[in-house]
């Protein structure tokens, strides 16, 4: 019986280039924003850290701004890829190292800026991660998390997140606004600014980066196809399946 870590690394592995190649993933709002907001707060100077960082999108954006990027993941394949990458596009700031949000293999206040995209709805300790993220973070440093969202009604999220575990095991949950808040809040890490945004997805890349199983799209259509109107709408599904979701930005820092 496989655990979490070995079905993410299972799922994630062979998916590396398709990851790389996302539209969803390669672009977004998210991105410009993030870069906005470490080139006016953060120092050219600082270190960061990347969580989860898959592909290497994030690292890709924000380390031009930065000494330093490490990018951490589980799957040695990401790590490949973003290797590769990041040398192709003369990015020296960036170093990869495995390893897992919930347990960070650093030692107390070692960065500036840690931050993670589209990864926190993998991890099955949350708020352990969270905690370990502000644990990295020197004094007076700064979190950026950007990740899709929960949905507030009970109804259309307990949809979503069951047509997001269909399609991928390594699937956790996507936390909501207030959850979210909740957390960075125990976490004690201060809220500067909070964006949010519908995040469209195609239906065929969506399944085929995941490399979902015949059956289980056909069960994921079939819950689409009989979702109840205020599902339909909440989540916009199309004819085709594709649907939109909302991705949320947090901007944080850490008392000096």
């Amino acid at each position: 019986m496989r655990t979490h870590e070995q079905t993410v690394q299972e799922q994630f592995d062979p998916q590396a280039e398709a990851y790389l190649t996302s539209a969803v993933h390669a672009a977004g709002p998210d991105l410009q924003l993030a870069k906005t907001l470490i080139s006016r707060t953060v120092p050219v100077a600082a270190q960061a850290l990347d969580i989860g960082c898959g592909a290497g999108h994030l690292s890709f954006a924000l380390a031009p701004l930065l000494a330093r990027m490490v990018a951490l993941d589980p799957s040695p394949s990401m790590l490949a890829a973003v290797s590769k990458t990041a040398a192709e596009r003369g990015l020296g700031q960036i170093e990869t190292q495995q390893g897992t949000g919930e347990s960070l293999p650093f030692a107390d206040s070692s960065f500036a800026l840690v931050c993670t995209r589209y990864s926190a709805h993998h991890w099955t300790r949350l708020e352990l991660a969270v905690r370990e993220i502000a644990r990295v973070l020197a004094p007076g440093g700064d979190a950026l998390i950007i990740d899709t969202l929960g949905h507030e009604d009970p109804l259309v999220d307990t949809f979503m997140q069951s047509i997001e575990l269909l399609r991928d095991p390594s699937h956790v949950r996507n936390r909501s606004r207030a959850e979210w808040r909740s957390l960075l809040q125990s976490a004690g890490l201060l809220e500067l600014e909070c964006a949010a945004w519908p995040t469209r997805l195609e239906f065929t890349p969506w399944v085929e980066r995941m490399r979902t199983p015949v059956d289980r799209v056909a069960v994921i259509r079939s819950l689409q196809d009989g979702g109840p109107k205020e599902v339909r709408q909440a989540l916009t599904i199309e004819p085709d399946g594709s649907f939109t979701i909302r991705t949320g930005l947090f901007w944080l820092r850490k008392a000096a």
